[in-house]
């Protein structure tokens, strides 16, 4: 399977800075693509959220957000041991890794809809929902006596008044408020929603190439951890879209990439309140120079094969 075209845009970032090229997107026509992503994913997922029964979404998404409360306590152990780092780390970087990375979420949707293969659209739902179970899970591993104190407090104003979770369910409400009503937004944000995405890529693509400095500092477990632990996060995620969810194969791939993916936007904000001693720039190599190119570049098209194999 080929690569999307959008995948290009992350490559041509990359290469550039490799390259040591004099470029880079202005923070706030970066900031202003992060803003659009979040909501036209979230529209789109309103529109159709309509058209689905509570009671088919309402159990799927508890059984979503114990998927992200659990990714951690598998994350931190790997970290603690095998790696040999602190306790706050190892716990910072987990939640990374229990949570979602809506750009990674944004390039498997373009796969889809270039492919014109169907999926369950309340999923924004679970990229909103699938934010808040890790950063629980990575104070409770960090510091259990967290939640009684003034920190907390900040880190649950990140979870919930965070801009990621804020727009997607801002999103999502004003989808399913006025399903007929959002239509006439659709020729904005979705005609342009790969070209954006595109502009977005290019931006991370060059974020992603300054850190293999700290590639090569940390060393073979980080790289070894970032791609390894996507993998087993999609596997899990693959028995709970086949057998227990019954995703579509949309839906399955979607699931896989969901588990897959780590957070670089809205977790690292949470823990800066909460846990300022954790070292960040760990979890931010991870999950945004190594685990998002792999799964852009390599794991996507390879889950999409499998979901298609296995229904």
């Amino acid at each position: 399977m080929q690569l999307d075209i959008v995948v290009a845009f992350f490559l041509l970032g990359a290469i550039a800075t490799w390259c040591k090229a004099d470029f880079e997107v202005p923070k706030a026509i970066y900031r202003g693509c992060t803003q659009f992503l979040l909501l036209a994913i979230g529209i789109k997922g309103g529109i159709a959220f309509t058209q689905y029964p509570l009671a088919t979404i309402l159990p799927q998404s508890l059984i979503v957000v114990a998927f992200g409360f659990c990714l951690p306590f598998l994350a931190y152990p790997i970290l603690r041991t095998l790696g040999g780092w602190s306790r706050i780390d190892a716990a910072s970087t987990a939640a990374h890794y229990g949570s979602v990375s809506v750009a990674t979420y944004a390039v498997a949707v373009a796969v889809l809809e270039g492919l014109n293969i169907s999926y369950e659209a309340y999923f924004p739902l679970f990229v909103a929902l699938l934010e808040i179970p890790a950063i629980l899970a990575g104070l409770a591993i960090a510091k259990p006596g967290i939640f009684s104190s003034k920190a907390f407090g900040k880190a649950v104003h990140e979870m919930f008044f965070n801009e990621g979770v804020l727009l997607l369910i801002g999103g999502l409400l004003i989808g399913a408020w006025g399903a007929e009503r959002t239509e006439r937004l659709l020729p904005f944000f979705g005609d342009l929603f790969h070209g954006v995405l595109a502009l977005f890529l290019l931006e991370l693509g060059r974020q992603a190439a300054t850190r293999i400095a700290d590639i090569r500092r940390e060393g073979p477990f980080l790289l070894s951890f970032s791609i390894a632990m996507p993998l087993v996060s999609a596997s899990i995620a693959y028995w709970l879209g086949s057998s227990v969810l019954e995703l579509s194969v949309g839906g399955l791939f979607l699931m896989m990439v969901l588990g897959s993916s780590a957070s670089y936007i809205a977790v690292p904000a949470a823990m800066r309140s909460a846990l300022p001693e954790a070292n960040n720039a760990l979890a931010i190599t991870a999950s945004l120079a190594i685990t998002f190119p792999f799964n852009v570049l390599v794991a996507i098209p390879v889950y999409l094969n499998i979901a298609q194999l296995g229904n």
